[in-house]
């Protein structure tokens, strides 16, 4: 017999099935529901603050974990919050406290210099209160009211599906609202109103929110309804610790007017050369001889050292140089320009001792002892290590002759180290004292006034030295022989002597100034064709030389000689 083919089952035991696997499948995977939230975050976080009339804030949070709660809560509060100018608000949290599950434990704090981190041990437990309090939080307007400016939810280590917060308040209120997001986010919350019923209670919804996320509540008061707790910190910055407020401007330019002023009356009272009344000291002058015709005659034997330091108060490497000159026209040295090895070796000269006719100086002395004993020579290119010492030595005598000789009455290196040393003290202490102004106050502008005035000092020592009014006398009849040397006809010396008078001149011209023309005077004093090398009884030349070589061969000379007698 065939076998008859299975029946399909019917729509009911389908059903049936269907039903069964659909059972079978619950009891693996569990009811079917909304997805569970993930492990350490938590589902709601209430907070109630209670703002005193003192302006502390207390704050109790909640925290409802969905789910497993993860070992510990961290919190992390932010107690400094910058403003512009380089100032900070600064709030400071009192001793946490915390409960687990209803049970207290002990939660652990650490600071630094921003914030304020809280670790709560969970214990297992899926709610967690956290209670301090806060001072600092309530600011002062610019309107003359206060408000209450905090992070009711700040720093939490775990995301919120949703917030809300309360602030029971001592007094009426002049606005309510609140932002939330990222720190520093300026986008408003859900809500934030004063209750209808309550108004002393403002409340504030929103959520979700992710990690580390905050909810800003800032409610404002009228004058006098909440004391204001704010401490404002300022950060050291270039801007502030140099502010150009009305204030440091004003007394720093104050301080450089009347510090300038002072600088002006102390040169006038202690650097003012003394009045001469009038009177002129000649230092030299051309003599009238015959009809068109004049000498140079040297009065008061001043020399050409004196003449350089007179001038400027100094002892320059021109007034040296200008003085061996001298000493080479009266007979006390020989200078001997020396043949080059070749069109581009250097330049050199001998310079021979010979014994002079008329009396030395003490520094002329000192100069001629330093480079040669008497009858010796020594070469230009070896002076370096020959005279520098001797040079020190010459100095410090054309200092002491100007007080000997009562131009000065202190001698102008010692006035002007003594004056530039209070300078260099008195800029360290200005530098001192910036720094210090710059690091703790807003007028570090007083201190720069104070380095500016210092500096300035520095300045001024130099022009200290005064003359007398013999000095004083000298130096204008100094200023009259410079007119001369600069516009006296160079063609009137006497006839046969012509060289021996603009020899005699020209030092005075090397320190004063109008060398070049009496030089060139030299060299249209040469009638001949014949070589010259040895016309003058104070300059030799090579072989082949000439009086028209002279200008060129004397600003080499005193070019070699200046920067051989000063190198170091």
């Amino acid at each position: 017999m065939r076998s008859l083919p299975h029946a399909r089952p019917p729509r009911r035991r389908l059903a049936a099935l269907l039903l069964g696997g659909t059972a079978a499948v619950g009891l693996v995977v569990g009811p079917l529901a909304l997805p569970a939230a993930a492990a350490g975050t938590a589902s709601t976080v209430t907070a109630s603050g209670n703002l005193g009339k003192d302006g502390v804030l207390k704050v109790q949070e909640k925290v409802t974990y969905s789910g497993a709660a993860p070992a510990q809560l961290t919190q992390r509060f932010e107690t400094r919050q910058d403003l512009v100018g380089g100032r900070q608000y600064v709030q400071t949290l009192s001793p946490f406290t915390a409960t687990v599950g209803g049970a207290a434990v002990t939660p652990t704090v650490s600071t630094d210099k921003r914030f304020t981190e809280v670790t709560v041990p969970t214990n297992g437990a899926t709610e967690v209160v956290l209670s301090y309090s806060v001072t600092g939080a309530t600011v002062n307007l610019e309107s003359g009211e206060t408000a209450l400016r905090w992070a009711m939810l700040q720093g939490l280590d775990a995301s919120v599906q949703t917030f809300s917060a309360t602030v029971q308040i001592p007094g009426s209120i002049s606005y309510v609202r609140c932002t939330a997001g990222a720190p520093n986010s300026a986008v408003p919350c859900r809500s934030a109103a004063a209750s209808s019923e309550n108004a002393q209670t403002p409340v504030f919804n929103d959520g979700p929110r992710g990690p580390g996320e905050v909810v800003v509540v800032d409610i404002g008061f009228p004058a006098g309804t909440v004391a204001a707790t704010e401490v404002i910190d300022h950060q050291w910055s270039f801007g502030r610790a140099f502010s150009p407020s009305p204030l440091p401007l004003a007394l720093a330019l104050g301080l450089l007017v009347l510090g300038g002023i002072g600088l002006v009356l102390a040169h006038r009272r202690r650097g003012r050369d003394v009045g001469a009344g009038g009177q002129v000291a000649r230092v030299a002058e051309f003599a009238p001889t015959a009809a068109g015709h004049s000498e140079f005659r040297v009065v008061d034997d001043v020399r050409p050292g004196h003449v350089g330091t007179v001038a400027d108060e100094r002892v320059d490497p021109i007034d040296i140089t200008a003085t061996l000159v001298d000493l080479a026209v009266r007979g006390h040295l020989r200078i001997t320009e020396l043949s080059r090895a070749s069109a581009f070796a250097r330049a050199d000269w001998d310079l021979t001792r010979l014994s002079g006719g008329d009396a030395l100086r003490p520094f002329e002395q000192a100069l001629l002892d330093g480079i040669a004993p008497e009858g010796g020579n020594v070469l230009v290119s070896e002076l370096s290590s020959r005279v520098h010492g001797s040079i020190v030595r010459v100095q410090d005598l054309l200092y002491d002759e100007m007080v000997q000789l009562g131009w000065y009455e202190h001698r102008p290196d010692a006035t002007r180290n003594r004056w530039t040393r209070l300078a260099v003290v008195g800029l360290m202490v200005a530098v001192v004292v910036t720094v210090l102004l710059a690091a703790f106050t807003t007028l570090g502008l007083i201190g720069l006034a104070l380095i500016v005035l210092a500096l300035g000092l520095v300045f001024v020592a130099q022009e200290m030295p005064s003359r007398t009014a013999k000095g004083t006398a000298l130096l204008t009849g100094l200023g009259a022989l410079r007119s001369d040397l600069l516009s006296h006809p160079t063609d009137q010396m006497p006839t046969g002597r012509e060289l021996e008078e603009l020899s005699q001149l020209l030092p005075y011209a090397i320190v004063l100034g109008g060398s070049e023309r009496w030089l060139d005077a030299i060299v249209a004093s040469d009638a001949d064709a014949d070589a010259d090398s040895t016309d003058l009884s104070w300059y030799h030349g090579p072989e082949n030389w000439h009086l028209r070589d002279l200008p060129d061969s004397l600003r080499n000379f005193i070019t070699g000689v200046s920067g051989t007698l000063f190198s170091r």
